[in-house]
């Protein structure tokens, strides 16, 4: 008996053929070795990816508490950029006191380059300081960032009394050079 096979069908059935040893030899030899590295690539991204989301999420934590610091802190953050003018501190404070005068002191330290430090002699004519305490009041309300050192000297002298004391007014540098 004989077989009549056509031409074209022992061409389709070679290619057929040589097709399904390809793909068994890709399956084998390419894509179950990628395959177990695309397993272990995709742990590792899936750890990289936790990794992420942790610090994404500590990254808005963050943010948040310092958009919130900012926004409740805005006076003081404002204040550092606020240049220091003594006959506006003067004129605005001299209210609660008979006189207020401001001597500059000079810098002793070189850490202090970042505030400058006044000297303020006052002269009251009260009974009592509430009028330095006012004035401490509205220097925490003020423009600028004031420290008031301690001691505060208090002198009486008949019904007047007077008052000596340091501040250091701090402002922010910029480029390393100091506003004064």
């Amino acid at each position: 008996m004989k077989i009549n096979i056509s031409r074209p069908n022992i061409f389709l059935i070679a290619i057929a053929t040589f097709l399904l040893i390809f793909v068994v030899l890709f399956s084998f030899l390419v894509l179950i070795p990628k395959g177990k590295e695309y397993r272990v690539q995709r742990l590792s991204v899936k750890k990289l990816n936790s990794q992420l989301r942790q610090y994404q999420n500590f990254n808005d934590s963050t943010l948040e508490k310092l958009k919130n610091l900012q926004k409740k802190n805005r006076h003081s953050i404002t204040a550092f950029d606020n240049i220091f003018n003594p006959d506006r501190f003067e004129k605005q404070n001299s209210k609660y006191f008979l006189s207020l005068k401001l001597a500059k002191i000079k810098r002793t330290k070189k850490y202090e380059e970042s505030f400058d430090t006044y000297e303020v002699n006052t002269t009251s004519k009260i009974s009592s300081p509430q009028s330095f305490y006012n004035f401490l009041d509205s220097v925490n309300k003020s423009d600028w960032i004031i420290e008031v050192n301690f001691p505060i000297h208090f002198k009486r002298d008949k019904d007047v009394i007077n008052s000596t004391f340091t501040m250091k007014v701090y402002v922010a540098s910029k480029d390393g050079k100091k506003k004064s």
